[in-house]
């Protein structure tokens, strides 16, 4: 009887351990990332000047020519400024995040290079406001920069969910508040697409918004240090 139900028992199935992502925390390895993603911000960066040429079907025959020609530009300026501005901040925001990430894994560097991806292709959505100033160039920029900031807020969500790769023992508010910056950023960009269906430059001016929130992250930081 109990040969029989020896015979009748199923033998388990041995099923291979889900592996988890293997963490390192060698300086070298967090320094090549920040080292390789400075490298993107500064090139991403020098690209938004290069935008900036004048009219190849121009002629300049006198400084007075030259000079309305340099004003009819304002536009290209606008479009160098706001990009400037706003890759400065991401890259702010990256340095800060960076300084509290202790360890990395796979994810990580995936996470990002995605953010990188979009962080090196704002030249070209700039490139486009600086031409257009209507509807559909202010939301393609919009998006391109809504693309980059949630990637952003993804990394550092991956990186400080249950204290997977940052500090454990950094401050609760201060964890909060990188969460947040990067979700305001993407706040302001979804409020101005929604804004250039009434007016473009309403929508453009509605980016400053950004500023705000790295000037509250830089306050919150020196007040964590106090």
């Amino acid at each position: 009887m109990n040969k029989s139900k020896q015979k009748n028992r199923k033998t388990p199935i041995l099923r291979p351990a889900v592996r988890k992502d293997e963490q390192f925390d060698d300086k070298l390895g967090l320094e090549r990332i920040l080292f390789f993603s400075d490298a993107v911000f500064a090139i991403a960066i020098t690209l938004l000047v290069l935008e900036i040429r004048l009219p190849t079907s121009s002629s300049v025959h006198s400084d007075a020519s030259l000079a309305i020609l340099l004003t009819e530009m304002w536009q290209h300026y606008m479009a160098y400024l706001i990009s400037f501005l706003v890759i400065g901040t991401f890259w702010i925001a990256h340095h800060r995040k960076f300084r509290y990430i202790r360890r990395y894994d796979g994810k990580l560097i995936w996470l990002n290079l995605l953010f990188l991806l979009f962080t090196a292709f704002s030249p070209f959505p700039s490139s486009i406001i600086s031409e257009y100033s209507g509807r559909t160039a202010t939301i393609f920029y919009a998006t391109a920069m809504l693309l980059a900031s949630t990637s952003l807020t993804g990394l550092w969500w991956y990186a400080s969910r249950h204290n997977r790769l940052i500090d454990p023992d950094m401050d609760e508010n201060q964890r909060q508040r990188q969460f947040i910056a990067p979700l305001f950023t993407s706040g302001v960009f979804i409020l101005s697409i929604g804004i250039a269906f009434i007016n473009p430059n309403l929508a453009k001016l509605s980016w400053l918004l950004i500023l705000f929130s790295t000037m509250v992250v830089n306050i919150g930081s020196k007040s964590a240090e106090i």
